[in-house]
């Protein structure tokens, strides 16, 4: 059956068009009319507002590229490196990380907010993060534990987040490119030239990010895992260790790690001084993870040089690479880095794979590395090296975070070995 749509409102009449078809006698025809109004006076008067949010922000990349976007959270303008984040779950720990400093963290999951914010997730005491960017924002909250819904808590901390944007597209863009500096504003006045100025004169790369996250001064931190929270009991050492703990942008769950492990900790500031550590005679020295270039910090390489060897150290992320600074190993910077809850890596010593929790964007050169230092783990997605040790040095590191926050937890048994490594030292002396 044949249908003829009329409009009343076309240079052809209705009429005349029925007339056509009537003409023909045709039983195959039926005809309706649909009547269309359209007040265009009102629209003149001005624009009705729309019951839905549209696009207000937009993410101009240092390609050229430009990704219009809807706002939450803080508004205005602000630089940084955009980097991609494969988590599914965890994303206020990512908030507060301090290793975040200077980027946007793009989620590759879609769905975000859901479980709203609490105030017991967070690994630091704010938001160090440049801004975030997903993909769709979640209207409601769904977590017995929420407090406030994640706008919310961004616009408090004054950080800035877009939505509905096309985030596959921009991580296959930043797999093929690398990270790239961006800039994210909700700013009219501010024209796409001067945003993509912005992106291009701005860099990351040999800035001192942390100083702006280390704390100011020594502090001692007592909390351990709670109880609700607590999964590893086993081989729990009734020994205490006294730990000093350099702050370089440190995870709150590094510390209650260790000291369920049964550390008393001391955290110091990164420029705090090899020879007041000694003087604390710590059982161990813990180099912390944190943001940006271990070559732009070389006071903290002089720091943890002066004290390979007189103490067991053990290096988490950033202390990963100033550790193979100070051994007179090279670093670099990754094409776009790893970062994310789900990095498959190689324990060489124990022959097993570990799922892991990541979040940097440099590496140690296991090439440029003197004899004696032996490469104990190596990432799977890229064959880059994911751990150091030396027996005689007393050493051993971790490119990555066994405390995870969020991760699995296949890595935690670190801190155990790390309570090792101290008590063969005791036992020595």
């Amino acid at each position: 059956m044949d249908c003829a749509f009329t409009t009343t409102h076309n240079a052809v009449s209705a009429t005349a068009i029925t007339n056509f078809y009537s003409s023909k006698k045709s039983s195959n025809f039926r005809f309706f009319t649909v009547k269309c109004s359209n007040n265009l006076s009102a629209g003149a008067a001005g624009l009705v507002e729309r019951p839905w949010k549209v696009a207000d922000a937009r993410l101009v990349l240092e390609d050229g590229s430009i990704w219009k976007a809807k706002s939450f959270g803080a508004r205005g303008t602000q630089v940084g490196e955009v980097v991609f984040n494969t988590s599914l779950t965890g994303y206020q720990e990512i908030l507060t990380d301090p290793s975040y400093a200077g980027q946007f963290v793009l989620m590759t999951n879609p769905h975000i907010g859901n479980t709203g914010i609490n105030f017991d997730d967070e690994e630091s005491v704010q938001c160090f993060l440049a801004g975030l960017v997903i993909r769709s924002l979640s209207i409601s909250t769904s977590n017995w534990r929420c407090k406030e819904t994640l706008g919310d808590y961004l616009a408090e901390r004054n950080i800035m987040g877009i939505y509905d944007v096309d985030t596959r597209a921009i991580t296959r863009r930043l797999r093929e490119d690398g990270s790239l500096i961006g800039v994210l504003s909700t700013e009219d006045s501010k024209s796409d030239e001067e945003l993509l100025k912005m992106s291009r004169t701005w860099d990351i790369v040999g800035v001192d990010l942390i100083s702006g996250v280390s704390c100011k001064s020594p502090y001692k931190w007592v909390d351990r895992t709670g109880s609700d929270w607590e999964f590893n009991n086993n081989g729990r050492s009734k020994e205490t260790f006294n730990v000093v703990a350099y702050d370089f942008g440190i995870k709150h769950n590094i510390l209650r790690r260790l000291a369920s492990y049964g550390c008393k900790i001391t955290v110091v500031p990164s420029t705090w001084p090899a020879s007041e550590t000694l003087k604390m005679k710590p059982d161990g020295v813990l180099f912390s993870n944190g943001p940006g270039d271990p070559s732009a910090v070389p006071y903290a390489v002089e720091a943890v040089k002066e004290l390979i060897g007189k103490v067991p150290v053990f290096g988490i992320c950033m202390g990963h690479q100033l550790l193979g600074q100070a051994l007179g190993g090279k670093t670099f910077k990754m094409k776009f880095g790893h970062h994310g809850g789900n990095h498959p890596v190689l324990n060489l010593r124990k022959g097993c794979v570990e799922i892991s929790a990541q979040n940097h964007n440099y590496a140690v050169d296991p090439e440029s590395l003197p004899e004696g230092v032996e490469v104990t783990h190596v990432n799977l997605n890229d064959g880059s090296c994911a751990g150091l040790a030396s027996s005689k040095m007393k050493l051993m590191s971790l490119q990555y975070h066994p405390e995870a926050s969020p991760g699995p937890h296949d890595s935690d048994t670190v801190f155990g070995e790390f309570i090792q490594l101290m008590k063969q030292e005791k036992v020595k002396a």
